[in-house]
């Protein structure tokens, strides 16, 4: 490797003069710096380019060779010119390497991963060569070409065996390497964490190429340092607290200098000063260190010693200690900024002689008025104080610890007197140094930053935000109360409902109205037009200076808290109750609030955003406000989530999610990205158990971890999938969600619990995975953590929710003990046994441990973290144990999440929505609907219908087929099996059909729940509707077998017919001249031949139903007057449309019920109802189930084949006595005779149509005298004809044409209905979808229409009112709307006969011809060609025996079809009139569906499956249970009430009409059927179309029920602002739900 071969060329270091021993280290474990001499090989520079000069001078603008070496050897060379941005390791990527070696090429790679981890170690990564420069690593090197019992190889010097040995790099080369290859951003993500390890830091850097210095001020701005600070004053000691970004910070500096070489460790005594178990700087001894490095010298780098306010402190305030590397005697010009700067200065010299080189330097600083402390290598003399603030200290023959401890006792010593202090800001005032933050990128941003800043400037830190973020304060708190109340209503609800949706409206006019406060304007104006960097820096600058002020004023409010809370404890102590210590606990309030409004940052401004864009969303129209951005935040907010921002999902301070915003966020997320899939995981656990921490750790993010800034609510935030693992993945992000604390201290009691309950059931149902954060080993503290968090995962199985759980158990000592860890996780196993039967016990579930509620590995999904700190804060390094756990739980995570598929943005979305909507309910189960799952249901639903269709379609192919078979007697049995086979083929693609959607649509996840359901309902239909065509088919079969007799006695009477019309047309055929006299002729011979052709037959007389209806009422011992009145009045004809059935009842005799009604009528003079508000309804369903159940009977009668009897009615009035009476048995009253009555008049009348028309066709099929007058028309022209003289083949043709014009009209109208069924389900909007989508169309247009009659048919019986809206529908489209079409429909099927009966004319009369047949031979192949398709009649060709010339024939047959066509467009109607009407196709295909109805509103179910069980009932077009009937007990008044409105109030109900005990309508699914079967969810929509209805028509419903809407019904007024059109509209709005 090239590499490998430069370092190669690198020679020894020469020894320096003076020097015994030239492999002496400086204290950052590097080789001294030399002087080069003669003799000794200099590392060669490239062309062009000279050695830098430590102190900055530039000589160069291009890289030394052995700085470009080192960048190869790390992969950096791309880097320093393409810097790496934070966007680069703002990823997942493979996990971090533990072995005890990396590859240097990936050293970078390691460094920054584990940095970011937290992990200190990650300055001490061990690295080898790459495999192609390194043999054995393992392997001792030997002396070569040397005896074996030569001692010399033992005594010479070691390196001699290898004078090319190759150099490792050294680990602050790594990070420097990093440094200055890093953009600004990342610097400061990487000098933040170097902070946060406790390391030192780069304070004053020669830049490697344009070689002056540089101070990358930028990179300290995130740091923010806490301590202690401790007074001593006489007696008294005080400790205060300071918490100050580390850049404002004035601290005293203490700067360490090294001139000339030394055997000492500069690095090593200043880490002894500050931090004795921790290496802050870097030095020899550290792991991994090298002799040589390149990046180093000439940097100052800077630490700070932060007292924990403790007696063993090293100081009593914050001091800032500085390393300058390097001999400083070299390094001129940092070495004199440092000078300036410092407090103390700190020498340390190999001897003090006038002769050094060092004199002048040391000199000087004596001389000067900066304390001085030399350190002298060679003298062994004690502290000494030279001149006041000079001191000299040797070093020889000491140890560490001792010189420690008097260094620290002189610094102390002069610290505590007058020192100048050190600000980090004041260093970009130092003239000869570049600061990065002079920038004019960097300072673009500032500068629009400082517009904000200076708005807020010297105000009170706690009135920023209602000042200026006016939107997020008390308005949003108040409609955010206000809506959670909608969940919460009494007494009069919809009024109620209505006036707070004023109340909400309001407040968004408010909010719309202050929505443009100065600083949101400059905020948002910056984020729209400044370039992409320039909103960067901008961004940061405005987090960094808030922080700055927000911390400054939070100081001073903690400090008044903790002296009040102080003197509230005193007072406590002395048992003070005065008024002293009221009025001190007030205060003590107060200023918690204050603390609450001082906590301001950047993501109170994304949530005034959100807020403004809400209130100006929810006007639905532009305010009069000029302010018009809103409408790009989303897009502005979406551009920072994805660039790494996190992003409030839950507004902590108001506990309340912003959906619109939300949404609205997460669509343009989408069309940024795509609809990507991501691995949603979340967090959950106590407050301050480093949640946020632990994720910032794993992922490298950003979420606020500053002291006094808990999370409070939930943040959202992306991490890609890295390119080198996205394929292992079936998600390309993972969107972590982190979230406020458990049992947070700012709430108490009740509140804390629920809104504990709440946050964890929105956590865990918004993640795949949650992480349940545990942290210390109080049992009582994971008791009642383990408690909701299980209640929340148990909520979530029972909404057919499935996330996963790992349990994190932080701050657990001896994490190492397994044996310990072993037994921890049994008793959380035990635990979790515990909550999860407790939880059940309060969810209404059986669960005996919590493997049922959730899959779960007690030895897989535990995983224990040792303490962050390594040491006590805040001088403590993290652990790097903790670091590990991180690592390993990342990995436990990954792999986990790589059996998931994760989830869409726009389903995620959707889950938020659906989540949060059904939290605002007390009763989360009852209340959660899928927004996601009900879409991808609707689109099954449709998918269902087509798949049904086509089953249905092809088995009418099939069962039209065999009708035509069976009626030419070529089809004498049906069989299921044969069906079957028919439809295989068809059956099996649907399958496949059916399969490769579920496998295949982007839904397939939500689909597989309901694939099974499906695949057998589609296996359902197939069969059941082969065992329907299969009974169609042997009723046809039967009705042929039944006329067998019937049909051969007709050929007997053609023959006979046909030979005495031939006779008396040869008798008339000179005589009669005109066709009047033929006619009157043939009419007079006519009954003559009819009396004798059915002399022995009985003919088949007409039905008289009504007489056999009296008959048999009068049988059942009811009086005919009743009978007659009730006939006279009709009104048992809309017996199912009665308002109120009260003048039918009657209560039972002697009862109580009989004796109050009397006394209160004639008390009152009163009429007063015996029912109850759902008794019409009941009685109404009674009444449309017995009519059912008795059409049934009937058509179980062999009416159609055997014909009728009376008989077939008492069996129907019969059934209808018994039912009343069981009826009548489970209630409180019992039925007049006037309505047994008219329910079985209208049972009967019911059943009249069938019966006539079966008898119709009985009649048809085998009366003679019926069959003979139909064929009068035929033989009088065939009379005529021979009259005219015609031949037998003319006849012939005639009888021929007039038999196939009736068959084709058949099969052509048979064809055309069915044709035009599949035309109007594509075509038309109301056909071509789901149950839900027919119903939107019924209801519009029954708005449209505005017929009260129709929509009283409607809401009493649905089905009646559909089916008659798609009689409706069809008969629109036939013979209106789609006429044209209808009649092409109608023409292409015309062709298609004509031209299947010319074929078969002319194969026919070939084949004859060929064989010299004769007419019957011809007949037969005729029909023999045409039987699949027609149905004809049979001629008997006795008598045209002498018919030879069959192309005579055909030719007169073709002139007489000419005209079919011409004919056959014009009577469309008859499509109305065949075996299968289009219109009931349709009907068949679209109401075979469910028909349940809502137990509170008798809405209908949209389900599109009959029986789709076990997915609940369901309907979005709920209405006010007034339309029903239901009024208040006791009262006259209508009820407006939705049932979606109700479920989601405080109100309760009786479930029946005899029940005692209340029922909580959130609890609605308790009461048992049929309210468990249906799902009503609490519902914020309008609902304006049932609002509308009721305000136009309440007159009608007024009159119609006898009832008024007054009192509690009393109609909001809102209500009547509604318009047709807008309720029409709003229909929409519901599907799209």
């Amino acid at each position: 490797m090239e590499t490998g071969n430069k370092i190669k060329l690198k020679c020894d270091p020469p020894k320096e003069h003076g020097d015994a021993e030239h492999s002496k280290k400086n204290e950052d474990g590097t080789a001294k710096q030399p002087e080069t001499k003669p003799g000794h090989c200099e590392p060669k520079k490239k062309t062009g380019t000279c050695e830098m000069d430590l102190s900055g001078n530039k000589q160069s603008g291009i890289l030394t060779e052995e700085t470009e070496i080192l960048f190869d050897i790390l992969h950096l060379q791309d880097s320093y010119q393409q810097k790496m941005s934070p966007a680069d390791f703002l990823k997942i990527g493979p996990p971090v390497k533990q072995s005890n070696e990396t590859c240097e090429k990936d050293l970078t790679q390691i460094f920054l991963q584990r940095l970011m981890m937290l992990d200190y170690r990650a300055r001490y990564i061990p690295a080898r060569k790459d495999s192609s420069e390194v043999s054995h690593p393992e392997a001792l090197p030997e002396s070569e070409s040397i005896d074996a019992d030569d001692d010399d190889a033992f005594w010479a010097n070691s390196e001699d065996f290898h004078p090319s040995k190759q150099a490792q790099v050294h680990p602050m080369d790594v990070q420097m390497a990093v440094f200055h290859c890093s953009d600004s951003f990342l610097k400061q993500n990487m000098i933040t964490k170097l902070s946060q390890c406790q390391y030192a830091l780069p304070l004053l850097v020669p830049d490697p190429v344009a070689m002056d210095i540089e101070c990358p001020l930028w990179t300290f701005r995130k740091i923010t340092k806490t301590w202690k600070k401790t007074d001593k004053k006489e007696n008294s000691v005080t400790v205060s607290m300071k918490s100050m970004p580390i850049c404002k910070a004035e601290t005293p500096l203490v700067s360490f200098f090294r001139l000339g070489s030394l055997s000492l460790s500069k690095s090593q005594l200043m880490n002894t000063l500050i931090n004795h178990r921790h290496s802050t700087f870097f030095h020899r001894n550290c792991p991994g260190s090298t002799k040589s490095h390149h990046l180093m010298d000439g940097v100052a780098e800077i630490a700070w010693y932060c007292p924990a306010g403790r007696s063993n402190d090293s100081f009593t305030d914050c001091v800032a200690f500085c390393n300058l590397h390097g001999d400083s005697l070299l390094i001129e010009k940092q070495r004199e900024i440092l000078t300036e700067k410092s407090s103390v200065i700190v020498l340390l010299l190999p001897t003090l002689k006038k002769s050094e080189n060092s004199y002048t330097v040391v000199s000087s600083l004596l001389n000067s008025t900066k304390p001085l402390i030399c350190l002298i290598a060679d003298s062994d003399c004690g502290a000494v104080k030279v001149k006041p603030e000079k001191y000299k200290l040797g070093l020889k023959d000491r140890s560490q610890s001792d010189v420690c401890e008097e260094l620290k006792g002189i610094i102390g010593k002069i610290l505590s007197g007058p020192h100048t202090a050190f600000q980090l800001e004041s260093l970009a005032e130092v003239s000869g140094i570049r600061v990065d933050e002079n920038d004019s990128v960097c300072q673009k941003g500032k500068s629009a930053a400082m517009e904000i800043v200076k708005m807020i400037e010297g105000m009170d830190i706690s009135r920023i935000k209602e000042e200026f973020l006016p939107c997020e304060g008390q308005l949003w708190h108040n409609w955010c109360r206000i809506n959670k109340e909608l969940y919460h209503l009494k007494g009069n609800i919809e009024k109620e409902k209505e006036q707070k949706e004023k109340q909400l409206m309001e407040i968004r006019q408010k909010q719309c109205d202050i929505s443009c406060s100065e600083l949101m304007k400059s905020f948002t104006k910056s984020l729209l037009n400044l370039p992409s960097e320039h909103k960067e820096y901008f961004l940061k600058w405005t987090q960094i200076l808030i922080d700055g002020l927000s911390t400054d004023g939070l100081s001073s409010i903690l400090q008044n808290y903790n002296e009040t809370w102080s003197e509230v404890l005193d007072l406590k102590k002395k048992h003070n109750k005065s008024a002293e210590l009221k009025e001190k606990q007030t205060e003590l309030e107060h200023l918690s609030k204050k603390l609450q409004s001082a906590i301001f940052g950047l993501e109170h401004i994304f949530r005034e955003m959100g807020q403004i864009y809400e209130a100006h969303k929810s006007q639905k129209k532009q305010t009069g406000s000029q302010h018009t951005d809103w409408i790009k935040y989303p897009e502005l907010a979406a551009d920072l989530m994805i660039s790494g921002y996190p992003m409030e999902l839950m507004d902590g301070d108001a506990g309340h999610v912003p959906l619109t915003w939300i949404s609205s966020l997460l669509q343009e997320v989408i069309n940024k990205l795509g609809d990507q899939r991501v691995f949603v995981l979340s967090v959950l656990g106590v407050q301050s158990s480093g949640k946020s921490t632990m994720l910032n750790a794993m992922f490298g993010l950003q979420f606020a971890v500053n002291a006094g800034r808990c999370t409070k609510g939930a943040y959202m935030q992306l991490v890609k999938l890295s390119d080198e693992i996205k394929n292992d993945y079936k998600f390309n992000y993972v969107l972590v969600v982190d979230t406020e604390g458990l049992r947070a201290l700012e709430l108490a009691g009740i509140t804390t619990l629920h809104h504990d309950s709440e946050l964890a059931t929105f956590v865990v149902g918004v993640g795949n995975m949650t992480l349940i954060n545990m942290f210390g080993e109080n049992p009582a503290d994971m008791q009642d953590v383990l408690q909701i968090v299980v209640q929340a995962i148990m909520r979530m199985k029972k909404v057919k929710l499935s996330p996963s759980c790992v349990f994190v158990h932080q701050n657990v000592t001896d994490v190492a003990a397994v044996e310990k860890n072993m037994d921890g996780k049994r008793r959380l196993q035990e635990k979790l046994d515990k909550m999860a039967q407790l939880a059940a016990e309060e969810e209404g579930c059986d669960v005996e441990c919590f493997i049922d509620v959730i899959a779960f590995d007690v030895q897989k999904d535990v995983k224990y973290f040792a303490q962050l700190w390594e040491g006590s804060p805040p001088m403590a390094p993290p652990n790097p144990g903790y670091s590990e756990s991180v690592q390993e739980l990342k990995n436990i995570i990954l792999s986990k999440a790589s059996k998931s598929t994760g989830i869409l943005l726009s389903h995620f979305s959707s889950k938020i929505q659906d989540l949060w909507k059904a939290l605002m309910n007390e009763h989360f189960v009852f209340s959660f609907k899928s927004t996601q799952e009900i879409a991808a249901y609707r689109k099954l639903e449709f998918q269902y219908g087509n798949w049904t269709w086509t089953l249905r379609s092809e088995m009418r192919k099939i069962e039209n087929t065999l009708y035509t078979k069976i009626e030419n007697g070529q089809f004498k049995n049906t069989e299921n099996s044969y069906l079957s086979k028919e439809m295989n083929k068809t059956y099996e693609e649907l399958k496949k059909q059916m399969a490769s959607y579920f496998e295949d649509d982007k839904d397939k996840e939500i689909l597989v729940q309901w694939r099974g359901q499906f695949e057998n309902k589609i296996k359902e239909f197939h069969e059941e509707h082969i065992r329907e065509v299969e009974r169609k088919l042997d009723e046809v079969i039967q009705q042929k077998n039944a006329r067998k007799k019937h049909d051969n006695k007709k050929t007997e009477f053609e023959n006979k017919l046909l030979q005495k019309s031939k006779e008396l047309a040869h008798q008339l055929k000179d005589v009669i001249e005109n066709e009047e006299q033929l006619k009157t002729q043939f009419d007079s011979v006519w009954s003559n031949w009819v009396a004798e052709l059915t002399s022995d037959t009985i003919p088949i007389k007409d039905i008289n139903l009504e007489e056999d209806q009296f008959n048999v009422l009068q049988e059942l011992a009811i009086e005919t007057d009743l009978i007659n009145k009730s006939k006279e009045k009709g009104r048992y004809k809309v017996l199912s449309e009665v308002g109120n059935y009260f003048d039918y009842i009657t209560p039972m005799k002697n009862s109580k019920v009989a004796k109050v009604l009397n006394y209160i009528q004639n008390k009152t003079y009163s009429k007063v109802s015996l029912l109850n508000h759902d008794d019409p309804e009941m009685v109404r369903s009674f009444i449309n189930n017995v009519e059912q159940e008795s059409l049934k009977i009937i058509q179980t009668k062999p009416v159609a084949t055997q014909g009728y009897t009376s008989t077939y009615l008492q069996a129907v009035a019969k059934h209808v006595q018994k039912k009343v009476t069981e009826f009548e048995s489970e209630r409180k009253y019992i039925f007049k005779k006037e309505f047994t009555v008219d329910l079985l008049l209208y049972v009967f009348d019911s059943a009249t149509s069938w019966l006539l028309q079966s008898h119709k066709m009985y009649k048809e099929n085998n009366d003679a005298l019926t069959y003979l007058e139909s064929k009068k028309k035929e033989y009088y022209n065939i009379f005529k004809s021979y009259c005219k003289g015609s031949s037998s083949a003319v006849v012939f043709g005639e009888m021929m044409c007039e038999r196939l014009k009736v068959s084709v009209t058949e099969a052509v109208i048979d064809q055309t209905a069915v044709d035009l069924a599949g035309e109007m389900r594509c075509s038309l909007p109301a056909f071509d979808g789901n149950r839900l989508n027919l119903e939107k169309h019924v209801l519009t247009s029954l708005a449209e229409k505005e017929d009260f009659s129709e929509y009283k048919t409607y809401i009493q019986s649905p089905r009646k009112q559909v089916e008659a809206f798609i009689k409706e529908e069809a008969k629109k489209y036939i013979f209106s709307n789609q006429k044209e079409k209808a009649l092409k429909i109608l023409k292409k099927n015309v062709d298609d006969i004509n031209k299947l009966i010319k074929q078969a004319l002319c194969e026919a009369t070939d084949k004859v011809t060929k064989q010299e047949g004769n007419i019957d031979m011809w007949i037969e192949e005729i029909f023999s060609s045409l039987q699949a398709k027609l149905t004809i009649d049979a001629i008997c060709c006795q008598n045209f025996k002498d018919i030879n010339d069959f192309d005579f024939l055909v030719a007169e047959l073709q002139r007489g079809l000419s005209d079919i066509p011409e004919k056959m467009c014009l009577p469309l109607d008859k499509v109305m009139e065949c075996r299968q009407t289009p219109d009931q196709i349709l009907i068949d295909q679209l109401c075979n569906c469910c028909w349940e109805r809502c137990p509170f509103c008798a809405a209908v179910c949209t389900n599109t499956l009959k029986d789709h069980s076990p997915d609940k009932h369901h309907v979005p077009f709920h209405r006010p249970t007034g339309l029903t009937g239901w009024y208040t007990r006791g009262a006259v008044d209508l009820t407006i009430d939705f049932c979606t409105t109700l479920v989601g109030s405080d109100k309760k109900f009786r479930p029946r009409h005899n029940s005692r005990k209340l029922i909580s309508y959130k609890q609605y699914p308790t009461a048992g059927y049929p309210y468990a079967s249906w799902r009503i969810t609490a519902d914020e929509s309008k609902l304006t179309y049932w609002k509308w209805f009721v305000c136009h028509f309440q007159k009608e419903l007024e009159d119609f029920y006898d009832l008024k809407f007054q009192g509690r019904g009393e109609i909001p007024n809102e209500w009547r602002n509604y318009t047709r059109e807008k309720a029409i509209e709003s229909l929409n709005d519901m599907v799209k739900q």
